[in-house]
């Protein structure tokens, strides 16, 4: 596991915040795998240029990008954590495991696991901060919380809170939390600008955000193999494993629209981190980046 840093200095901007209960499902969906023809019959044939983005490689009105992401995840939330053990080779639990050793919490501290999916990081981080800590896990999707609740309690966790949350209108308070993380979640956000103000809102001041996600390989010949294993292989094993082709096959195109390691930290920045880390894991399939807010 390689690792390169690097730091850069910016001013902050706030994002506002929204509650969301977690029995109010259907709103607005979204996290990590996906699909390039999910939905697609029901998308407005001319979106307007200014209010597009992107879904995988499809253009779409970014109204609709959230509910097309939850029916990603509603599709694969059952074999979710399967189809990331068999797509990474086991390799997403390291990359996981490190990023959670950067924490810096302490016995007692509050963590947010925003876009927490199954629960993966959220579990590794209540370890750190113990029964006297704060754990809160978030999902804009009730299917994927629903997941992850039921793996926090076959775990024991008892100091868990849950939200059913948008990343991008958090609904807690300013300088909440010490730190906060996000894996495999910003690439399916409709306003990555937005959700990562968001979550420098509700950090306190001496906090850090964690935010883990594929990124852009190092190596010239690496990238060659990588895209082809995840154009040919990783749709086919959706389809065999979880019985859906299309949302794995938005899942390796969402990775290649999402910013490269320097983009993403300049997004961060524009966001109101003082200082952004970069470290590359895996040759750069994936990132970790690290905010400090102070």
């Amino acid at each position: 596991m390689s690792t390169q840093n690097q730091t850069a200095r910016a001013g902050a901007q706030p994002a506002s915040a929204q509650s969301a209960g977690v029995q109010s499902a259907e709103s607005r969906p979204a996290q990590p795998a996906g699909a390039q023809s999910v939905g697609a019959e029901s998308m407005p044939a001319q979106p307007s240029p200014e209010r597009t983005t992107h879904f995988g490689y499809q253009t779409v009105d970014a109204a609709d990008k959230a509910r097309l992401v939850g029916e990603v995840f509603r599709s694969v939330a059952g074999r979710y954590d399967l189809m990331n053990d068999l797509m990474s080779f086991g390799a997403h639990r390291g990359w996981k495991r490190f990023a959670a050793s950067q924490s810096a919490l302490r016995h007692g501290d509050a963590v947010l696991d925003a876009a927490g999916g199954s629960g993966d990081m959220a579990k590794l981080l209540a370890r750190q901060v113990g029964r006297a800590g704060r754990v809160v896990l978030t999902d804009i999707n009730a299917a994927m919380l629903a997941e992850g609740k039921s793996r926090m309690l076959d775990a024991g966790l008892a100091n868990m809170e849950y939200a059913l949350a948008d990343a991008e209108q958090l609904p807690f308070d300013d300088d909440t939390f010490d730190c906060v993380s996000m894996a495999f979640g910003l690439r399916n956000v409709t306003h990555p600008r937005e959700a990562l103000a968001s979550l420098h809102r509700v950090l306190r001041p001496g906090g850090r955000l964690l935010v883990l996600e594929f990124s852009k390989p190092l190596i010239p010949w690496l990238n060659k193999i990588y895209d082809g294993y995840s154009f040919a292989v990783i749709p086919a094993l959706g389809k065999l494993v979880a019985g859906d082709e299309s949302s794995y096959r938005y899942l390796v195109e969402s990775i290649r629209r999402h910013p490269d390691q320097h983009a993403l930290k300049a997004l961060m920045r524009g966001a109101g981190f003082d200082e952004v880390k970069i470290h590359n894991l895996s040759a750069g399939i994936v990132a970790l980046h690290i905010g400090f807010k102070y």
